[in-house]
């Protein structure tokens, strides 16, 4: 049997010292001028993108254990997209990170099936992701088929229960006549889902974990209190504003439980700065990732003393 996604997880964070995760979201119009062709076509955009991502690997692969891509940057590109974002998890993986896949997938039956194929199918054909994040709204009929090949091949999913956009809380907010929010509810759900039958890993942790921002300190301990097995993806760190003593109570009281993502803070880094400033927008990509863990660092210290 492969070994537990979870356990994989927490060995990673271990060997790195961080549960930093950065996330990669290319925008052509983002880039480093000096990546940006003067000559723009589909082609020479995807190409500037490629190694962009190259790039940004190589100088966090050192400081953190995981990153998480977002293939919604790579599909507008069509075909070539999906290759470099394949080409990508690869090298990513010979780097020795962690890769999460951010599809966020949501369909029923056959369809979900297929999603789960493809992303976590481990058939030894296409590069595979270590695990995923879905959509939980269509209940278990949307999250179990991904949780197949989670047993199978030792992969995780990651099940949106609180997210970080403005407007998620006019529906994942609504109060229930049972108590508590919707948010809430979907929390015990992927509860349930993680106590499943060989999704729990020696460490104590499920495969199955789920995307929680810290909207507010209460609705977090709630949720974390709600799925002690689950490992939190915390995305809106840096750039969405989430703060390091938000983000401190996802995890649970063994220092585990949480791997935080921060993109734009970290891979754009070099925004309003000068172009010709030491070591190129590459160094202040790494610069960036390392204040960034070390900003977790004084995070885990101070919640120890």
């Amino acid at each position: 049997m492969p070994e537990h996604f979870a356990d994989r997880l927490i060995e990673a964070v271990q060997g790195r010292s961080t549960p930093a995760c950065v996330g990669i979201d290319p925008l052509i119009d983002s880039l480093p001028a000096s990546l940006v062709p003067t000559e723009r076509s589909e082609q020479a955009d995807l190409e500037a993108v490629r190694r962009f991502c190259l790039d940004v690997i190589e100088v966090v692969a050192p400081v953190v254990p995981i990153v998480k891509i977002n293939v919604a940057f790579f599909e507008p590109y069509r075909a070539p997209g999906i290759q470099l974002y394949d080409d990508l998890v690869a090298v990513a993986h010979s780097a020795g990170l962690m890769v999460i896949g951010d599809v966020k997938r949501g369909d029923i039956g056959h369809s979900t099936v297929q999603y789960a194929r493809a992303h976590l199918g481990g058939d030894g054909r296409h590069p595979c992701v270590d695990a995923v994040t879905v959509s939980p709204y269509l209940g278990s009929d949307g999250v179990e088929p991904f949780l197949v090949p989670a047993r199978r091949h030792g992969r995780g999913v990651f099940v949106l229960v609180q997210t970080s956009n403005p407007t998620a809380e006019r529906l994942q907010g609504l109060e229930l006549t049972s108590g508590g929010t919707v948010s809430d509810a979907v929390g015990g759900l992927v509860a349930e889902w993680a106590a499943a039958d060989g999704l729990v890993g020696t460490s104590g942790y499920s495969a199955v974990g789920a995307v929680v921002s810290p909207r507010d300190v209460p609705s977090t301990r709630r949720l974390r209190a709600a799925m002690p097995r689950c490992t939190f993806l915390v995305p809106g760190f840096g750039a969405q504003g989430r703060s390091v003593e938000e983000v401190a109570t996802c995890f649970n009281a063994d220092g585990l439980g949480a791997i935080v993502n921060a993109s734009r803070s970290v891979i754009y880094a070099f925004q309003g700065k000068p172009a010709d400033a030491p070591g190129g927008w590459q160094a202040q990509v790494r610069e960036a990732a390392v204040e960034f863990v070390a900003q977790l660092k004084r995070m885990h210290s101070e919640r120890r003393e």
